[in-house]
C-alpha cells in the first residue's frame, strides 16, 4: 500500500502541480489546538453553487485543506482519504469527504472536481473568493500563507498550510481532528465507531 500511495501522489503531483517536493517548501506552520473549532463554511462547489456545513446534515463530514499544486502532502491525504471511504465499504454512503481548497486564486471549481476524482469521486473539492476560503479557514484554526517561488514569476508559489483531516458529526458539530499520516484504517474505524453510537 505504500509504494501504491507514492506513485499516485506523483502522479497526481504531475498532473496536476506539474512540481517536485524541492520546487515549494515544505508545510511548515504548526497546527493550533482544536479548541473552539467552528465548523461553519460557505464556500462553492464544482458546478459553481454554494455549498455550505448545512448541506451534509445526517451525515459525517471528513475535511481537508490543502490546494492543487501541492507537492506531497494534499495528495497523500487524498489518498488516505479515499482508502478511508474503501474501508468503509457500504457505510461510505454516511460520510461526504471534502477537500477545501487555500489556493483560490489557482484552483477553479472546476480543476478542484478534476483534481478530487483523480483519487475518488465522492470527494467534493471546495473552494470560493479570498475572503471565504480565508473565513472557512480562521473557523477550523487552518492556518495558511503564499510561500513565493525561486522562479520570480508571481504564478509559481506555494502555499505553506496546517495539515490532517477534520471529523463532524452528523449535525455538523466537531468530532475530532485526525493529524497528518494517522492511519486510514484507524479514521475509519473511528468513523465506523461514531455511526454506530460508540
Amino acid at each position: 500500500m505504500t509504494t501504491r500511495r507514492a506513485l499516485l501522489a506523483l502522479a497526481a503531483c504531475c498532473l496536476f502541480g506539474g512540481a517536485t517536493a524541492q520546487d515549494f517548501s515544505a508545510h511548515g506552520l504548526g497546527d493550533p489546538a482544536p479548541a473552539e473549532i467552528r465548523t461553519r463554511y460557505l464556500l462553492v462547489g464544482p458546478d459553481g453553487g454554494a455549498v455550505t456545513d448545512q448541506d451534509f446534515r445526517g451525515r459525517l463530514q471528513l475535511i481537508a485543506f490543502g490546494y492543487t499544486f501541492c507537492p506531497d502532502i494534499c495528495p497523500t491525504t487524498l489518498l488516505e482519504m479515499a482508502e478511508v471511504l474503501r474501508r468503509l465499504g457500504d457505510e461510505a454512503g454516511a460520510l461526504q469527504g471534502i477537500f477545501v481548497s487555500v489556493d483560490p486564486e489557482r484552483d477553479t471549481p472546476k480543476s478542484l472536481k478534476t483534481y478530487t476524482a483523480f483519487f475518488d469521486p465522492r470527494i467534493l473539492g471546495l473552494t470560493g473568493s479570498a475572503e471565504l476560503v480565508q473565513r472557512a479557514a480562521r473557523n477550523f484554526k487552518v492556518r495558511y500563507a503564499k510561500v513565493p517561488g525561486s522562479s520570480g514569476q508571481a504564478s509559481h508559489y506555494a502555499v505553506d498550510h496546517s495539515a490532517g483531516m477534520y471529523l463532524l458529526d452528523r449535525d455538523g458539530g466537531f468530532l475530532k481532528k485526525f493529524a497528518y499520516g494517522t492511519p486510514p484504517e484507524q479514521i475509519a474505524d473511528a468513523i465506523r465507531a461514531h455511526l454506530h453510537g460508540g
